[in-house]
């Protein structure tokens, strides 16, 4: 969320309707591809805008109503670790996530607030299943980098944020988890 007066709205009606916050996912992001030379400094500010303001603003606002020992996960990506050609500000902007998690555990660490990244690889979304219409064989070669031999589901990225929102996950802090079938690992 880029609009600063919808995260004041959004969390005025959770102090209101619930008076805390346990636990914030924030999951802000667009994709768009841009080589090196076509960059401009419109696509520069609407990537980075959505992808770090968003994710700082929705977890700043939400600090005062976060109780001590709450959880934060961010969404990250493979890419932020990956030099992924045609997507350098995109990349730029998940790297740059994956710093504000190592920092905000620190920072957040006198109120036991975890901050951790789930980064998740090929997942199958709708926008990915545009990507894969659009571009035909894409799929099989997707699948050939990946270890497990599959495209990821919407469900094994909310199982990997459900474990990090847990009292399962209490002594893990400024971890990047890779929901990607093994491609960052191997």
């Amino acid at each position: 969320m880029g609009n600063l007066s919808d995260l004041d709205r959004l969390y005025e009606r959770i102090k209101r309707d619930h008076g805390r916050v346990d636990v914030v996912f924030a999951n802000a992001g667009i994709s768009e591809t841009r080589t090196l030379d076509a960059i401009d400094e419109e696509h520069f500010e609407r990537v980075f805008s959505a992808n770090v303001k968003g994710m700082i603003f929705s977890v700043q606002k939400a600090l005062p109503l976060m109780t001590d020992g709450g959880a934060v996960i961010l969404a990250g990506s493979a890419s932020g670790s990956k030099g992924f050609p045609a997507l350098s500000v995109y990349n730029a902007t998940k790297a740059a996530i994956r710093s504000l998690a190592r920092t905000w555990t620190t920072d957040l660490k006198s109120r036991g607030i975890r901050v951790n990244v789930v980064s998740p690889g090929v997942i199958e979304t709708p926008a990915m299943q545009t990507y894969l219409q659009r571009n035909a064989g894409m799929e099989d070669v997707l699948k050939q980098m990946t270890p497990l031999g599959r495209l990821g589901q919407a469900e094994d990225v909310a199982n990997a944020v459900l474990f990090l929102a847990s009292k399962e996950s209490s002594f893990v802090a400024g971890v990047e988890l890779f929901v990607d079938g093994g491609v960052m690992a191997v």
